[in-house]
C-alpha cells in the first residue's frame, strides 16, 4: 500500500541541546518553535494556530489569473500561461498545465489536516476561556467544511479524513461517495453554526452566518442537475457511462426533498439577517443603482461607496496581516487594479470581459439587448442595466486620472479602446487598445476592461505600491437570495421566487419580472449571471446546470470600435469621446489570436492528477479521464 509522507507543521517540539549546567536554562523554551502542549494551553497561541488554517484560503478571486477567464465572463490577455488546457478541453491527469486557479487536491488536504488538528486538540485545551474555545472550534469546523466543499465542487466525492494521521499510518483511503461528502460537510457546518452562535462578528473570520451561508451553497449544489445521477446521465454520455457515478452525484434518494432542504437552508439565512438595500418597492434610479452596485463591490474597503454595503459580506477575505501577510507584489489580492486595469494606466489587462457577458445585460426597460435592433447597435452601452457600467469599462467610460506621462494623450480620463479618425485620412489608436502607444502588449484583446472590484478612488494608484484593501466576497448575502430563488422555482413556489428576484432587480434599477415556468428559470439564470459576475460562480453554475456546452464552450466574441468624423466636423485634439463629432461603429468579431474554446463533458470535473493516484492506489479517476 502506498504511504504519503506528511508535511510537518511548525508547532512541534524541538529537541533541546544542553550547553550549560544551569537546569533553569535547560528548561527554557526554544525561541523559534512552540510545543504542542504549550499551544493548546494558551488561548492566544491556539488562536494563532487556527488563524493559520485560514491561510489556505488564499486571495479568493483576486489572484492574477481569475476563474472568470475559464468561463464566458472573460478571457486572459496573456498567452502561454497554461490555462488553455481547461478552456480548450485538453486537461488530463498528466497534463494539468498551469491550473493553480483551481484549488489543488494536495493543498486542500494540507489545510484539512490543520483543521483536523485543531478539532482534535481544542476540546481538551487547558486555557481558561470556554467562549474562545468554542469560537475557535467552530471556526475549525467551518474551515474544514469549506475546504471539503472546494474538493466537492471541483472534483466530486473525496476521501473523508476527520482526524490528523500519524507518521506511520497508511494514507491509502478510498473516495467517499458524493452523498457522504455532502452529509459530512453539512454536519461540520451545523456544528459550526452551534458553536459560533452568539459570538462577535469579526471581518474575515468565520461566523454563524458564514456557516449558514456555506450550508446554503452546498445544498443548492447538491440539488442541481449535475449532482442528480439520473439527470446527469441523461444529459451526458460521459457521465452516463461512468461506472462510479456515486462518486460525483446522487444515484438514489429523493431529489425533491433535496430541493426543499436547500430552500430551507437559504431561507434560514434570509430570516437571520438582511442584505443591502433590498427593501425597495420600485426600481432605483440608474445612478442610484450603479452607486449601490459599486458600494457592494467595494465591501466597505474604499473611500468610494457606502460602508453600509458591508452588510452583504457573510464571509470575506480581508487584506490585512490578520491571517496571511500580503506578499509577492503585485500578484496578491490587494493588486486587483494593476492585474486587470487598462494598459493606458500602465496596468496589465489580465481578465478582460468578453462580448457574450456584455450582451447579457438587459435594456433598462427589461427587454433583451439585440444587435439586430438598429437603435441598440448604434449605441450599445446606453440605457442598459446599470450593473453593466458598474462592472465593465468600455470605450468612452470615465475612469481615474491618467498617469502623468499619459495625460497629454488623454487629458479627459476616458477609456479608449477604439480607433478614431484624425481628420487627415489617418487614425488615432486608443490609448487602452492593443495597438496603443502605451505598453501595447498589455492592451485588452476584447475591447473591454473589468471595473468591478477595482477601487476607483484616485488616491489608489494601481501601478504603484499603494494598493487597495477591497475585501474578497467568499460568500455574500445576495448569493443566498439567489439560492432561495432557485430552490423556490424548483419547488414550484414561483410567487416567492419572483418576490425575491424583484428585490434584487429593484436595487439594480431594473423593472419587475412577471415571467413564469421556463421563462422564469431563464430570467433567474441571467439575473444570477450579471449580479454575480466575476465572483467565481459562473464556472460552477454553468456546470451544475449542465449548460456548459452552450455557454463555456462558445468561441470568444470581442468588440471593435471605430469612429469616423461627421460631415464638416473638426476632430477633437487630443481625442475625446464625442458623439456630436464622430459616428461610432460597433462591430462584434471573433477572437482568433489567443485561444480557441471547446467543451468536453469530462470538464464537468477536474481530474485527479497522476501523482495523486500514484500516491494512493485506492483513488478512482473522474469520468472521461
Amino acid at each position: 500500500m502506498k504511504k504519503r509522507k506528511l508535511v510537518l507543521l511548525g508547532l512541534l517540539t524541538v529537541a533541546l541541546i544542553p550547553i550549560s549546567c544551569n537546569e533553569d536554562f535547560l528548561e527554557t523554551q526554544p525561541l523559534d518553535s512552540i510545543s504542542a502542549d504549550a499551544t493548546w494551553a494558551d488561548g492566544a497561541l491556539s488562536q494563532a494556530f487556527v488563524f493559520n488554517v485560514y491561510s489556505s484560503l488564499g486571495y479568493g478571486g483576486f489572484e492574477e489569473e481569475g476563474l472568470a477567464s475559464l468561463t464566458d465572463e472573460a478571457m486572459f490577455t496573456h498567452s502561454g500561461r497554461g490555462i488553455n488546457v481547461i478552456t480548450e478541453g485538453s486537461l488530463s491527469p498528466s497534463g494539468t498545465g498551469n491550473v493553480n486557479i483551481i484549488p489543488q487536491w494536495n493543498e486542500m488536504y494540507l489545510a484539512i489536516r490543520k483543521a483536523n488538528i485543531a478539532i482534535q486538540e481544542l476540546p481538551n485545551a487547558t486555557f481558561d476561556d470556554q467562549s474562545l474555545k468554542d469560537r475557535l472550534l467552530g471556526e475549525a469546523h467551518f474551515l474544514r467544511a469549506y475546504y471539503y466543499h472546494q474538493l466537492m465542487r471541483y472534483y466530486g466525492g473525496a476521501p473523508l479524513i476527520d482526524r490528523p494521521y500519524g507518521l506511520d499510518e497508511d494514507y491509502s483511503v478510498a473516495r467517499s461517495t458524493f452523498a457522504e461528502n455532502i452529509d459530512f460537510i453539512v454536519a461540520d457546518l451545523d456544528q459550526a453554526i452551534s458553536l459560533l452562535d452568539g459570538k462577535d462578528f469579526t471581518a474575515g473570520r468565520a461566523s454563524k452566518l458564514s456557516a449558514m451561508g456555506l450550508k446554503s451553497r452546498v445544498l443548492i449544489y447538491a440539488a442541481s442537475d449535475l449532482r442528480d445521477g439520473p439527470t446527469a446521465s441523461a444529459k451526458s454520455s460521459v457521465l452516463g457511462s461512468y461506472s462510479n457515478l456515486d462518486l460525483v452525484a446522487y444515484t438514489s434518494g429523493d431529489r425533491a426533498a433535496r430541493w426543499n432542504t436547500a430552500k430551507a437552508a437559504a431561507k434560514a439565512v434570509l430570516d437571520e439577517t438582511t442584505g443591502y438595500k433590498l427593501d425597495l418597492t420600485s426600481p432605483a434610479t440608474a445612478e442610484e443603482a450603479k452607486e449601490t452596485y459599486i458600494s457592494i463591490a467595494m465591501g466597505g474597503g474604499s473611500a468610494i461607496g457606502d460602508p453600509a454595503a458591508r452588510a452583504e459580506l457573510l464571509f470575506e477575505r480581508t487584506h490585512t496581516p490578520l491571517f496571511t501577510v500580503e506578499s509577492n507584489w503585485p500578484l496578491g489580492g490587494i493588486h486587483q487594479g494593476i492585474n486587470n486595469g487598462p494598459n493606458g494606466y500602465h496596468n496589465w489587462a489580465g481578465n478582460t470581459p468578453i462580448q457574450q457577458l456584455v450582451d447579457d445585460y438587459q435594456m433598462m426597460d427589461g427587454s433583451d439587448f439585440d444587435w439586430s435592433n438598429p437603435e441598440h447597435a448604434a449605441a450599445p452601452y446606453e440605457n442598459r442595466d446599470p450593473r453593466l457600467s458598474a462592472t465593465i469599462l468600455y470605450d468612452g467610460s470615465g475612469w481615474k486620472p491618467r498617469p502623468s506621462d499619459v495625460a497629454a494623450i488623454d487629458p479627459y480620463d476616458e477609456i479608449q479602446t477604439g480607433t478614431y479618425a484624425d481628420g487627415s485620412g489617418g487614425i488615432i489608436n486608443g490609448v487602452d487598445m492593443r495597438d496603443s502607444p502605451i505598453e501595447n502588449w498589455n492592451g485588452s484583446r476584447t475591447g473591454y476592461y473589468v471595473r468591478k472590484f477595482i477601487d476607483a478612488d484616485p488616491a489608489v494608484v494601481d501601478n504603484q505600491s499603494s494598493a487597495q484593501v477591497v475585501p474578497w466576497p467568499f460568500i455574500r448575502y445576495t448569493e443566498i437570495v439567489l439560492n432561495y430563488v432557485e430552490a423556490s422555482i424548483a419547488t414550484g413556489d414561483e410567487g416567492e421566487a419572483r418576490n425575491w428576484l424583484n428585490k434584487l432587480r429593484y436595487r439594480a434599477g431594473m423593472p419587475a419580472i412577471t415571467a413564469s415556468g421556463a421563462d422564469l428559470l431563464e430570467a433567474y439564470i441571467n439575473e444570477r449571471r450579471v449580479e454575480l459576475a466575476y465572483e467565481e460562480h459562473r464556472f460552477h453554475d454553468a456546470r451544475r446546470w449542465m449548460i456548459a456546452d452552450q455557454t463555456l464552450g462558445r468561441g470568444i466574441k470581442v468588440m471593435k470600435v471605430t469612429a469616423s468624423l461627421k460631415a464638416g466636423a473638426t476632430p477633437r485634439t487630443p481625442y475625446q469621446y464625442d458623439p456630436t463629432v464622430y459616428d461610432y461603429t460597433y462591430t462584434v468579431v471573433d477572437n482568433n489570436d489567443n485561444e480557441t474554446r471547446t467543451w468536453d463533458d469530462k470538464m464537468y470535473f477536474m481530474p485527479l492528477s497522476r501523482d495523486e493516484i500514484n500516491r494512493n492506489e485506492l483513488l478512482v479517476q473522474n469520468p472521461g479521464y
